[in-house]
Order: C-alpha cells, then structure tokens, then sequence
C-alpha cells in the first residue's frame, strides 16, 4: 500500500495550477540531474494515470509527490550504501521502491506487492520506464524465506508491532530493517515493545524531517537483531 506516513492527504496542500515537477521540486530544493527530473516525471503521469483505474496512491499532484514521496525516498537513499539489494515490501504504486531505483541507480531495488492487480501495474510502469526492476507478486515475509537482502524497507504498511512480528523469523534474510513512519512512531513502538517484540531487537531513529504541511517530523526507524554489530 502507498500512503502517507501520517496525516491524511487533505492535510497536505495542492499543487498550484499550472505546476510541473521541476516547480515543486525547486519550491522544496531538491536538485537532481535532469535525465532523473525526467523520468520522475514520468513515473507520476503513469502512476496517475494507472490510480484512475487501481487505488495507487492519494497523492496526485506535484505538489504532494515531492513533499512526501520524493522526500522519504531520498532521506532512505542517504541510508544506502552502493550496489546494496534493496527490497522494498507493500509497494503499492511504487514508492518508495520504484523513486528509489530513478533517484539512486547504483542500487539493486526490488519490489514486493502482494495484491496482485498492484503488482502487475507496477511492472508495467517500469517496463514503461525503462527500468529493469523485479517485482514480486508475494508477500514479503514469504519471500524472505527464500531470498536475502541487505535493507528491507517499508512504508506505510501497518503499525511497528505488525510488521514486527511478521517479519520475526526472517532476521537472518536481511542485514537491517528500514521502516519509515510519521510522528506516532512513538506509541506504535511502545504498543511494539508491551507485545515483547522489540525484546530481541535494536532499534534507532536513523533519519529525522520535516512532515510537510504540519509542524512534525518523520522519521526512519534502523532494526536489526541484538548482539549483531549495526549494519
């Protein structure tokens, strides 16, 4: 599922009319080079234009893409580290999996979507992109069980205690977990920990940003095992 790490999309503001990416993007300060700006484009005229059929995603406009897609996406790639596989799981449309694979190239992303009318859009607006990308129409724990990856990243798929204890028995599939969420990470983590979930983990904020439109921030929670060096 692709949604926003917190408040609902009625809380963001809308594009201006007449706006393009290279407007917003500039509104936020992003630069990229320009082959990117370029297939960024791309990606969310496809993305909305498949969302007009499947429920991809609620954020529709420029505006909304770079203030919370685009910018969880590039908080996440400054966590990466070159040629590292990367598996991003509940893709939904394709964020962040799909933004990660334009933005850092260099990286070896794969997608996991388990609904598969979602999954077969994805694919196609990769095959329209140009990008060789492998999405798996599984859900994640399950394809864990035979693959490994050196990040598994999630978003917006379900509270902290959720995912968890789905993915508890897949610690030797992944080097770290990488989860982003939005400014009720604490309670989701406090309600993780009364489950005796975090018991064996290590966890720790390792990125911290404005949530645009409010005056919170999100954040990118690290989890990899105990008595394991960080990763």
């Amino acid at each position: 599922m692709e949604e926003q790490t917190s408040e609902s999309a009625s809380a963001l503001p809308s594009s201006p009319p007449g706006d393009t990416l290279a407007d917003a993007l500039a509104r936020h300060s992003h630069e990229l080079p320009a082959e990117q700006v370029e297939r960024l484009d791309r990606y969310c005229r496809l993305l909305w234009e498949w969302n007009e059929k499947l429920n991809l995603t609620r954020h529709t406009d420029y505006e909304k893409f770079v203030s919370r897609d685009l910018a969880d996406t590039l908080e996440l790639a400054r966590l990466l580290k070159s040629g590292e596989e990367v598996l991003d799981v509940g893709t939904g449309g394709g964020v962040p999996g799909v933004v990660l694979a334009i933005v850092r190239p260099d990286l070896q992303v794969s997608l996991c979507e388990s609904v598969g009318k979602k999954a077969r859009a994805v694919e196609q607006i990769l095959a329209d992109l140009g990008l060789e990308v492998p999405v798996y129409p599984v859900r994640g724990e399950e394809l864990l069980e035979d693959m490994r990856f050196d990040a598994v990243v999630i978003r917006a798929v379900g509270p902290l205690w959720k995912l968890l204890s789905w993915f508890k028995p897949n610690w030797n599939s992944m080097r770290r977990l990488l989860v982003i969420k939005g400014p009720k990470w604490t309670e989701e983590l406090d309600e993780a920990k009364r489950r005796g979930l975090v018991r064996d983990l290590q966890l720790k904020p390792a990125a911290e940003y404005p949530l645009a439109g409010t005056e919170s921030k999100s954040v990118i929670l690290k989890i990899w095992p105990k008595g394991v060096r960080e990763r």
